[in-house]
């Protein structure tokens, strides 16, 4: 089980999306998605080591609203089209975690 903790902005996003979140059970990944109870997508990465990828609210918490738009910019021009493919793991890692 992951050892990241969901923030508030993840649960917010979240509840506008109708869906909840958990920790995830992969070791891999931070969290699990669910829609009626049932885990449609696992997402966001964790590395080998364990350390989890930074996302848009932890960069919030860690540098700044400022710093962390930019990583979002960043992170957005990479994945661009992932949003598009709605209930993919991609969609909800752009949707919840930036």
């Amino acid at each position: 089980m992951s050892s990241y903790k969901i923030t508030k902005y993840t649960l917010n996003q979240a509840k506008n999306l109708g869906v909840t979140v958990k920790p995830s059970t992969r070791k891999d990944k931070k969290i699990d998605v669910f829609k009626n109870d049932e885990k449609i997508a696992s997402i966001g990465g964790i590395r080998q080591n364990g350390e989890p990828y930074k996302d848009f609210p932890t960069w919030t918490q860690e540098k700044g609203l400022a710093y962390a738009k930019e990583r979002r910019r960043l992170y957005r021009i990479r994945h661009k089209g992932e949003e598009k493919d709605i209930g993919s793991p991609g969609f909800y890692a752009w949707m919840l975690l930036w």
